[in-house]
């Protein structure tokens, strides 16, 4: 009725149960299948070490459905340059519980956003976080008092919106893109240049956290509107849906791989996002790069291991995701707790 081709979803609960009996992430995929994109917050479970994860496995439900498009949460450092931007300590991270779905599929900014507010909501009225009201006199020369009309928030819920917005330009240039075709051009033209660990100390309790940056963290790279306006690239329709794939840990090896779920699908084998095309290190219709860069290999090739894209079997990372149970077994975090919106933000 009203030619919708965007949803965006900044909300999330802890999951419970495999995405294909999930009736959100069921919804989700109708929606998908449909002709719209659907993006989802991530999650701001992060620092939740609360299953001994050091924040893997929080992904929340319908985020780890592997047909939406999964966004985590980056930190502008308030500069105008992206070359100092870090990844938020409280984005969750991937493998998703139960199905090991490898997310988010990319990053965007989401700490400390500036937009607009209800004045008279709850979060508006009931927040004790005064850091995130916005002096009139930031925006209204000779302006006094806080604004009810804006407000500052930090979250995966503020990231993804970023992402939807992409999306919507990606539609308005092209109203003939799929929705598989948008995901698969977003994640390969994210950046991909990130640091191999960042520290964030959060400013009330001042406790510090490590994050790295692997294929759990920051997906396929960090949202870069402008390279995927400038894109052409093409999934073609015929093979098949752009879903996430996921990821197996070799015990006996002690290495980690992402598996191709489908040899004619997408990420197929044997298609334009196998292991010998942009899931790889071949070229994508001729550009110089892959969506996980020239190193990191879908396929046979280790994602953690002694011969590993992301290092060896002693990396932090590695041993928080692949060296507990809580991760490759049945058990959940403790979601307990409601999701929560992120007030104050990192430094």
């Amino acid at each position: 009725t009203y030619n919708i081709k965007v949803i965006n979803l900044s909300l999330g609960r802890p999951v419970f149960e495999t995405y294909t009996k999930d009736p959100l992430c069921t919804a989700v995929e109708n929606a998908w299948k449909n002709g719209m994109v659907v993006v989802v917050a991530a999650g701001n479970y992060g620092r939740n070490n609360s299953a001994s994860t050091n924040g893997y496995a929080t992904i929340t439900a319908p985020g780890n459905d592997p047909y939406v498009i999964t966004v985590g949460a980056m930190k502008d450092m308030a500069s105008i340059s992206r070359a100092d931007d870090l990844v938020a300590s409280y984005s969750s991270k991937g493998p998703t519980l139960l199905d090991h779905v490898v997310k988010p599929d990319l990053v965007a900014p989401g700490n400390r956003v500036i937009s607009l507010i209800q004045g008279g909501s709850a979060v508006y009225s009931n927040s004790s976080a005064t850091v995130n009201l916005i002096p009139n006199s930031y925006f209204l020369n000779g302006g006094t008092g806080n604004s009810t009309m804006y407000y500052k928030l930090s979250g995966t819920s503020m990231a993804a919106p970023m992402v939807s917005g992409a999306a919507a330009l990606l539609f308005q240039q092209n109203a003939a893109l799929t929705p598989d075709q948008v995901k698969a051009r977003l994640m390969k033209t994210a950046t991909k240049s990130f640091p191999s660990a960042s520290t964030a100390t959060d400013p009330v309790t001042g406790v510090s956290y490590t994050s790295q940056y692997d294929v759990f963290t920051v997906g396929a790279g960090y949202l870069d509107v402008w390279a995927a306006l400038n894109n052409s690239d093409l999934v073609p329709t015929g093979t098949g849906a752009a879903i996430s794939p996921s990821a197996t840990y070799d015990a006996s090896t002690g290495a980690a791989y992402i598996n191709n779920t489908a040899t004619t699908a997408v990420w197929g084998t044997t298609a334009v996002w196998g292991t010998t095309a942009v899931w790889g290190t071949s070229v994508f219709t001729g550009s110089a790069s892959a969506v996980w860069g020239t190193n990191a290999v879908w396929g046979t090739n280790a994602v953690w291991g002694t011969t590993a894209v992301w290092g060896t079997t002693a990396t932090t990372g590695f041993t928080a995701v692949w060296g507990t149970t809580a991760v490759w077994g049945t058990s959940t975090t403790s979601g307990t707790e409601a999701m929560k919106q992120l007030v104050n933000g990192e430094n």
